[in-house]
């Protein structure tokens, strides 16, 4: 008896867990239809909020996270979608067409965030899971041309940056030439002068103790030898009449 009212209680707890369960899931399904409804009247962030509530009722449910993530990327949080993305594009319990619609809208989500090396890489995984979709195909073209354009620009950048620092170290090594020229100019103009100017002083003392240069009003020497004659007589005829008075001859003349 005791062994049936066991048996009778184990199999009513696992009818009840089932029944929870299967009520939790149907809660799940309403919210993502509810979701869906809202998502197709472009009411996308009232779909995000059904989405996140459904998850929380079923947090493993591929069907919310697929459509948060597409109702997330319309509302331009493409961050959020990505990472949503990530955490189902591997789920081998899905099918490759499901996977490969996943890879694909990562792909979307990574190149809106100008991520494109990882873009490149999922729409390459959406044509491994699905190789008859175009738009992979194409966006995987697209994208794979745009990256190159970037290495390409950043190659010419590069170069022509190289070139700039040539010209500027070339025109800074210019200058600094012209500067060291000009200062060594300067250096022998004023060692010229330097050299100059004792010559110069030197030369004006010849002159002067030469006669080269008389200072203004000063006699000519005939007017000097004319003074001194003069002089001479004077004081010639004073000794004279000294000597008529005293008899003795005085030596009037100088040594000039």
């Amino acid at each position: 008896m005791n062994g049936v009212a066991k048996y009778i209680a184990v199999a009513l707890l696992l009818l009840f867990m089932g029944g929870e369960v299967s009520a939790q899931q149907m809660k799940e399904r309403g919210l993502v239809r509810k979701g869906n409804r809202q998502f197709k009247r472009e009411q996308f962030e009232k779909s995000v909020d059904s989405y996140q509530r459904a998850l929380q009722h079923d947090s493993t449910s591929f069907e919310a996270k697929y459509d948060l993530a597409s109702a997330l990327y319309r509302t331009e949080r493409y961050e959020k979608a990505e990472k949503t993305l990530l955490g189902i594009v591997n789920d081998t319990t899905r099918t490759e067409l499901e996977r490969g619609e996943v890879a694909y809208n990562l792909g979307n989500t990574q190149f809106a965030q100008q991520k494109y090396k990882e873009a490149l890489s999922s729409y390459r995984q959406a044509m491994r899971c699905n190789p008859n979709d175009e738009d992979a195909k194409f966006n995987y073209a697209f994208t794979k041309r745009l990256i190159q354009q970037q290495e390409q620009q950043q190659q010419q950048q590069s170069q022509d940056q190289n070139e700039q620092n040539k010209d500027n170290k070339e025109q800074n090594q210019d200058k600094q030439q012209d500067q060291q020229n000009q200062q060594d100019k300067q250096n022998e103009n004023k060692q010229d002068q330097q050299q100059q100017q004792p010559q110069n002083q030197n030369g004006k003392d010849n002159q002067q103790q030469q006669g080269g240069e008389r200072p203004e009003g000063a006699m000519t020497p005939e007017q000097q030898e004319a003074l001194l004659q003069a002089i001479q007589a004077e004081e010639d005829k004073t000794q004279d009449k000294l000597k008529e008075k005293a008899g003795v001859l005085i030596r009037g003349s100088k040594n000039w």
